[in-house]
């Protein structure tokens, strides 16, 4: 790919995106080896260095790495409406499939309806481990990170208060330029792009005027959604599994969802394609009273990807000049051994501590986990917990 210019078309990103959308099944790290294969081994749109330099500029913000990725790529493929052809192709798929879920979902009572969701919660335990596993491995790869992801976990679990997750993601940059001296800079050509620093400055300013905004008291109901889903997708480093303990502060603590809905609504995102993220579809359609429906799921979906998307095209034209600095690779060291225990802090409440209640329980997720350790696809475990469930709502 030449970076000196745009030379694609929005048509040809948005045909791409959505197949991705209706085809990438995994989770987020799937999603970087799909982008990979589709964007630099098929299509050679991007070479493996320019595609290096924007997966790291997507784990250094806050946001979903792998939609912000898919948008960058998007971006510098076809200019804005590339971009916009990106999200809207991969993030469309599984934000209708969960939406359509959470339509469904109302009329399941009685056993059948318990056992759905209690295997969705099994599925969500399996999911979540086999993430803590995966980023642990290559996220914590020294015993000093593996500390920091150890007490971000412990502080989480004991304090429960929403501002601590993103106080330890300050302090992990803080101590990672400190303690992670072992890291170094990534180094070599920066792409080139079709807008600058003025462009990325406003785009910087408007993500801050909208978490501003998402902390203003006395919003009405749809505003309150707005902000709530905007700041849960403006304080999560890491994406993906990472902004579970974020929504469920945002819905679940406010009183506006029950927790095995919420956790129904987790398991169910990992039977779709596409971004974790669109979670958001089926939370918003959920909400009670004129905040829920389509509009709320809308109004949930934008907003949760607004802030990220904004970051991330604001932050490209500054990218060169700090993406060549060690102390900022070491602050980024830092933040993801961090983000490993605050994944590992959700698992243990709430995912675990509302979907475990039985030794059963346990094999049955455990069998999960081992079916994604050898790499079987995340519907496959979808299909067993549910099967599982069922069965014994059967007998």
């Amino acid at each position: 790919m030449s970076t000196s210019a745009t030379r694609g078309r929005a048509g040809e990103v948005a045909i791409a995106f959505l197949w991705l959308g209706l085809t990438s099944f995994g989770g987020p790290v799937a999603h970087l080896g799909y982008f990979r294969r589709a964007f630099v081994q098929r299509r050679r749109w991007l070479d493996e260095e320019h595609f290096g330099q924007l997966l790291a500029l997507c784990q250094f913000l806050p946001g979903p790495a792998s939609s912000q990725l898919g948008f960058s790529i998007g971006l510098l493929r076809a200019g804005w409406l590339g971009g916009l052809a990106a999200f809207v192709g991969f993030t469309l798929p599984s934000a209708l499939l969960l939406f359509g879920f959470a339509l469904a979902s109302r009329a399941l009572d009685g056993i059948w309806g318990y056992a759905l969701v209690h295997g969705l919660k099994l599925v969500a335990v399996a999911v979540v481990l086999h993430g803590v596993i995966g980023m642990a491995r290559t996220l914590t790869p020294d015993w000093t990170r593996r500390a920091m992801a150890l007490a971000a976990a412990l502080l989480v679990l004991a304090s429960g208060a929403p501002w601590m997750q993103l106080a330890l993601v300050a302090g992990g940059a803080l101590l990672g330029m400190w303690l992670c001296r072992g890291v170094t800079a990534r180094t070599g050509e920066m792409f080139a792009l079709v807008w600058g620093r003025r462009t990325g400055i406003a785009l910087i300013a408007l993500f801050l005027l909208g978490l501003g905004a998402a902390f203003l008291p006395g919003l009405p109901p749809l505003g309150q959604v707005a902000a709530a889903f905007y700041r849960a997708g403006a304080l999560v480093f890491g994406g993906g599994h990472v902004v579970l303990p974020l929504l469920k502060a945002s819905v679940v603590d406010p009183g506006w969802l029950d927790n095995n809905t919420f956790l129904a609504g987790y398991g169910a995102a990992q039977a779709v394609p596409g971004p974790m993220f669109t979670l958001a579809s089926f939370l918003g359609a959920r909400l009670p009273g004129g905040m829920g429906g389509a509009l709320g799921a809308t109004v949930a979906v934008l907003s949760i990807f607004a802030p990220g998307l904004l970051l991330v095209a604001g932050a490209l034209p500054f990218w060169r000049a700090l993406a060549q600095r060690t102390g900022a690779a070491r602050a980024l060291a830092g933040v993801n051994a961090v983000v490993v225990g605050l994944l590992a802090a959700a698992f243990v409440n709430p995912v675990a501590a509302s979907a475990i209640h039985a030794p059963l329980d346990v094999l049955l997720a455990t069998v999960g986990v081992l079916m994604l350790l050898a790499r079987w696809p995340a519907l496959a475990v979808v299909a067993w917990c549910m099967a599982a469930t069922l069965a014994q709502a059967i007998r």
